[in-house]
């Protein structure tokens, strides 16, 4: 008769839950992962500028030198987003969804104030789950003043005269408090044209890049004003 130790023991195939904690790091599987990458805007009396890197890298490794973090939503607003690029473009993507179920029901664009008021409810409504993004929204108002707005990862937001976000934001806020809210500073300057901006956020996301390894490749420059979306590429460091 045979008893129960006659019987081989089961085989354990399974990968050890110490090994998968090794593997995915402490605290077990991580589903984000940040992509990098840096977004800045800066607004002005009847114009609005916004400029983010083309780099995609995760870590050490590049996997893209021309990957677009600025998407246009209507003819007047666009939204900068930098982490997580699938969660970037599932999130634009979603915008734009609602923007074209807006106008087809409306016959109109939304405003900037209604778009930024709809990204927060998205972001919101996420915030179990929330998308690995760090987003800035730019465009023209019903005033046609420029507009910045700056997001946290659940939906609340602000808006400004400039703001930043990213992996460089560090590295550029302290430049634009400088430049443009010229806080305690005994003589103010007075406010930058529309071509002093360009070249301040070009200068600004140049200088992140030679800090920040997430940032660079090319600076996609976009300018809203009454005439419309403009856009330029403005080569940044490649290594």
């Amino acid at each position: 008769m045979m008893n129960c130790m006659d019987f081989p023991a089961p085989r354990e195939d399974g990968v050890a839950p110490a090994e998968i904690s090794s593997r995915h790091g402490r605290g077990g599987f991580n589903p984000y992962v940040n992509n990098g990458g840096t977004v800045v805007s800066v607004a002005g009396d009847d114009f609005v500028v916004g400029v983010g890197d083309t780099r995609l890298s995760v870590g050490y490794s590049i996997h893209s030198r021309m990957q677009s973090k600025i998407t246009k939503l209507t003819s007047r607003c666009c939204i900068a987003s930098s982490g997580m690029q699938a969660d970037v473009q599932t999130l634009h993507k979603w915008l734009k969804t609602r923007v074209a179920m807006f106008q087809h029901q409306h016959r109109e664009e939304p405003s900037v104030i209604a778009v930024a008021q709809l990204l927060s409810t998205v972001l919101y409504s996420r915030r179990f789950f929330p998308y690995y993004t760090f987003n800035v929204l730019f465009g023209l108002d019903s005033e046609g003043k420029g507009a910045v707005f700056g997001y946290d990862a659940i939906g609340s937001f602000e808006r400004a005269n400039y703001n930043c976000a990213g992996t460089g934001s560090s590295l550029t806020m302290s430049i634009l408090d400088n430049q443009i809210a010229q806080n305690n500073q005994q003589k103010q300057k007075p406010k930058l044209t529309k071509e002093e901006t360009i070249a301040l956020v070009r200068g600004i996301l140049a200088s992140a890049g030679e800090r920040d390894i997430f940032t660079g490749d090319q600076a996609e420059v976009v300018v809203i004003d009454s005439s419309g979306i403009h856009t330029e590429l403005v080569p940044l460091r490649n290594d």
